[in-house]
């Protein structure tokens, strides 16, 4: 029948789970000393974990929860949350400086410490995962190993006034395969983790007062299937190690020579270790019976390998030289010989290598009265204390249906989960188009694309924000963020376009848009320019274009450019003079002014009269006839109204009117091209500047 022991609410309870049992303490503080309430002990029924590693999550869950059961019983406490600690297989430590400065002195106090340490985790985190490791890592402890105030080193800053504080930080690291394994486990017996340490960690609490901690000593923790190392130095702990060999490698060597089960081997070789003769049964049911020093002498030589093992990872850790002197716990280690072997191999004295046991729990109270103390206790009671010294959490959350395991830094928000899980960045923050590049004249130009929009985040089915902060089971959903549009531009909305280029034809200024070319392609201002794309803006037209943009036929013209013959394809710079004729006619055509003068001068003539008008479309002219009256009667001076661009316009001071006349009356900008086509209509027609215009006429006038 269990023991029934009082335990008060404010309990904590720890799981040590190693490769041949799971031991189960539940125990509390008091005046500054840990009290051990109860302590349930397990073997696993098979060799469900291997040096370290669960390798049967079920099994393993199955003896957590008989241990959880008896506890309780022994308790009556419901047990939900757990510490636990993990073994130092693949482990990865690193070691870090970081500095807070604060605006002002200030009083430090423990949060600013705790915040310290943290950031401290935090960059030593980053720091291994920058050197690409095949595993992805998670802390599973850290040591402080020695706090700086104002850049003086100082065993404990809370309290002091400071400027800046600092901190040289140990941080421990094992691969997810660890970690998770006994979440699984913990998890399948119907428990959450509260807390995750290293064993050694755990062990050193226990082990190793801090006041011996000035000393160089190495702790080592020997399981059944892993042996796990510390060393302390000025202080604090400088490193940790492992090695992935212990007390199953002894039991391995018995099985095989005495043809014994697993289990039996293992009872061989703790009787190995007293004096009494050992009788057992092999596999064929025969009877044997055995010396201790039988078997000591079978398991000699890995014994001595074990202990030459440690030792040289002693010193690898130690800077290739041994430390002062050795702790020993854990089952493994209380084998005859194993410590002598060890200081054999660092070359230190033998009384300086011991096991420790009942003499370092002096400091632990024994609630309960059916345990007896011992080495094998130094690491789940480690556990517990550590509860009370940091808490290293780990918290899950589901991105996108992925589980996700966090270190609980107590300030966790989505966009951790998120980098957590893998996601690339640009699945998250909005995208830009690709650029467009492309060369106008030889130069360079890029335009960048749109933003697209921002992925959309769930909390828990809640619209929410990357940083939102997060908690234990939190469901996050990640609707992925979009890229926007590619850059994109016209040949009309390029500056080079909007300038324009003028020549002098018959003595007028004619203003003109300037032409794109894209490959010798001459193209309008609605093209869309294309990657690598060579655009041209030319500063000249042909005369064709030129004639063309005024809407005069070439055919039947005589046409000069700075008074030599000019053909269609003759170039026309800026200011450059054209004159045009028409064939058979005096080189010069007059302006629109003078027309209307040789007009009035015609008219004024008595009797009939032909009039030889300038057709608009470049034809060979039309002639009136009309008596010296009617030709008096244009003569006349006359105002007309016409709506230009739905406006009103009044015109006056001449007996006639051609399109070029509205430009003395109508605010009109010729210098400034806004297109590439000045389009003239008179009643929905398209027509010339020389086109005659009537009262009533409906003109259009604008750039296209």
């Amino acid at each position: 029948m269990n023991e029934t022991v009082f335990c008060p609410n404010d309990f904590v309870f720890g799981l040590d789970i190693g490769t041949r049992n799971v031991v189960g303490t539940v125990g509390y503080m008091k005046n500054g000393r840990f009290q051990a309430a109860a302590i349930v002990s397990k073997e696993h029924d098979t060799r469900a974990m291997l040096d370290g590693q669960i390798h049967d999550i079920g099994k393993v869950g199955d003896t957590i929860r008989l241990v959880k059961h008896e506890l309780e019983s022994m308790t009556g406490k419901k047990l939900k949350e757990v510490c636990i600690a993990a073994a130092g297989r693949v482990l990865r430590t690193v070691m870090v400086h970081e500095d807070v400065e604060f605006e002002g002195e200030v009083r430090v106090n423990a949060e600013n410490i705790y915040s310290l340490e943290l950031i401290s985790v935090e960059k030593a985190h980053k720091e291994l995962n920058l050197k690409n490791e095949k595993y992805k890592f998670y802390c599973v402890g850290y040591t402080p190993v020695r706090y700086y105030l104002n850049d003086y080193a100082i065993n404990n800053l809370e309290g002091h006034k400071a400027e800046k504080i600092g901190i040289d930080l140990l941080a421990t690291f094992l691969p997810e395969e660890v970690v998770d394994g006994l979440y699984a486990a913990v998890d399948y017996a119907g428990l959450t983790v509260a807390n995750l340490t290293l064993e050694p960690i755990a062990a050193m609490n226990v082990a190793i007062p801090e006041q011996y901690r000035l000393l160089n000593i190495a702790l080592v923790d020997v399981g059944a299937g892993t042996s796990d190392i510390c060393l302390t130095k000025d202080g604090s702990i400088v490193a940790y190690g492992m090695i992935p060999s212990a007390g199953d490698e002894l039991t391995e060597i018995i099985a095989k020579e005495y043809l014994v089960d697993f289990a039996w081997a293992e009872k061989i070789k703790l009787a190995g270790g007293k004096k009494k003769p050992i009788t057992y049964k092999d596999i064929m049911g025969i009877t044997h019976k055995l010396t201790s020093s039988d078997v000591q002498k079978l398991i000699d030589g890995q014994l001595t390998k074990l202990a030459d093992d440690v030792a040289d990872k002693i010193c690898e850790l130690n800077g290739d030289k041994p430390v002062s002197a050795v702790f020993v716990v854990g089952g493994g280690g209380k084998f005859p010989g194993f410590t002598d072997k060890i200081a054999d191999r660092l070359k230190i004295a033998r009384e300086r290598v011991a096991v420790r046991g009942e003499e370092v729990l002096t400091s632990i109270d024994f609630v309960t009265t059916t345990v007896k103390k011992d080495a094998l206790l130094v690491t789940p009671i480690g556990i517990c204390i550590n509860y009370y010294n940091q808490k290293n959490n780990f918290i899950f959350a589901t991105v996108n249906g992925e589980r996700v395991k966090l270190y609980d830094n107590n300030h966790l928000s989505i966009v951790d989960a998120v980098m957590q899980s893998g996601m690339p960045n640009e699945s998250i923050f909005p995208r830009r188009g690709s650029e467009l590049v492309f060369t106008v004249n030889g130069k360079s130009r890029l335009v960048r694309g749109s933003t697209g929009e921002a992925a959309m985040i769930l909390l828990n089915g809640r619209e929410s924000s990357m940083n939102a902060r997060i908690a234990h089971n939190d469901q996050i959903e990640i609707r992925e963020s979009t890229a926007g549009e590619p850059g994109h531009i016209t040949v009309g909305e390029l500056d080079e376009f909007k300038s324009t280029v003028s020549f002098m034809v018959n003595d007028k200024l004619i203003i003109c848009p300037k032409f794109a070319y894209v490959g010798n392609e001459l193209k309008g201002p609605d093209y869309s320019v294309q990657p690598g794309d060579d655009i041209v803006m030319e500063n000249y037209y042909t005369v064709k274009q030129l004639f063309d943009f005024m809407d005069i036929d070439t055919a039947d013209k005589k046409i000069s450019v700075n008074n030599e013959p000019a053909a269609d394809d003759t170039i026309v710079y800026e200011n450059f003079n054209v004159k045009y004729s028409e064939y058979g006619t005096e080189d010069y055509v007059p302006s629109a002014a003078d027309i209307n003068d040789s007009v009035r001068g015609a008219q004024s003539a008595v009797g009939e009269t032909n009039v030889q008008r300038p057709d608009v479309n470049g034809g060979s002219g039309e002639t009136q006839k009309d008596d010296g009256r009617q030709n008096l009667e244009q003569a006349e001076p006359v105002t007309i109204s016409v709506l230009v661009n739905d406006t009103p316009v009044q015109m006056s001071g001449k007996s006639s009117y051609t399109f070029v006349d509205i430009f003395d009356f109508y605010p009109f900008d010729l210098k400034t091209a806004g297109g590439t086509e000045l389009v003239t209509r008179v009643n929905g027609e398209k027509v010339a500047f020389t086109s005659p215009i009537a009262a009533g006429d409906k003109i259009e006038l604008y750039w296209r």
